[in-house]
């Protein structure tokens, strides 16, 4: 569920200090209901998504797609990344998980917050997941978009594909990380096993 964008800028995330001259793209509430210590499960469970392997033909497509016209353009070249700005206390604590399936760089792993970075032609982005109370006892994962375009044509690129990203990426996306919970949880969507 997509959630206002406040629900990310409330909170005492270390992100905010590195993506001052970010804007929040999009943040959602993500179907993982857990306990107080299953935030490592949810960032395992993130860098190992793939979403070309996902439910769903057209989101399949779209990523298939994305990546072949940025390697044909040349939009996903190496550049210069928020790497550089981490604070050394995060750059030096627990060591944060490498991608298996997506172009992202780790940048830290903290308590309750991770984040990766991605940087290209169209835009330099930035994925947070959090791990907040979820009202009912129990906590749940969240997560935020952060991204600066670059230039006009990022701003335009970001523009076309937000219906992809909000109507067909994102919702099929959520689905497919509910279910790969549940499955993980023996089926009784909390990670710790339990009920409500």
């Amino acid at each position: 569920m997509r959630l206002p964008d406040s629900a990310h800028t409330s909170r005492p995330w270390r992100i905010h200090e590195m993506t001052r001259d970010f804007r929040i793209e999009d943040v959602w509430a993500l179907p993982t209901p857990g306990g107080p210590d299953d935030f490592p499960k949810l960032v395992r469970a993130a860098t190992a998504l793939d979403p070309e392997q996902g439910s769903s033909r057209v989101a399949r497509t779209l990523w298939a797609t994305r990546w072949k016209v940025g390697e044909v353009l040349g939009w996903d070249g190496p550049d210069a990344g928020l790497g550089s700005r981490v604070p050394a206390d995060l750059r030096d604590g627990s060591p944060a998980p490498d991608f298996e399936a997506l172009p992202f760089t780790s940048l830290y792993l903290a308590e309750d917050e991770f984040a990766a970075e991605i940087a290209n032609r169209t835009m330099h982005g930035v994925m947070h997941l959090g791990w907040v109370p979820d009202g009912t006892g129990g906590y749940r994962g969240q997560m935020a978009v952060l991204v600066k375009p670059n230039g006009l044509f990022g701003k335009a690129y970001m523009a076309a594909i937000a219906p992809f990203r909000h109507r067909l990426v994102y919702p099929r996306m959520m689905r497919d990380m509910e279910r790969a919970w549940r499955a993980r949880a023996g089926g009784e969507g909390r990670a710790d096993g339990s009920s409500r």
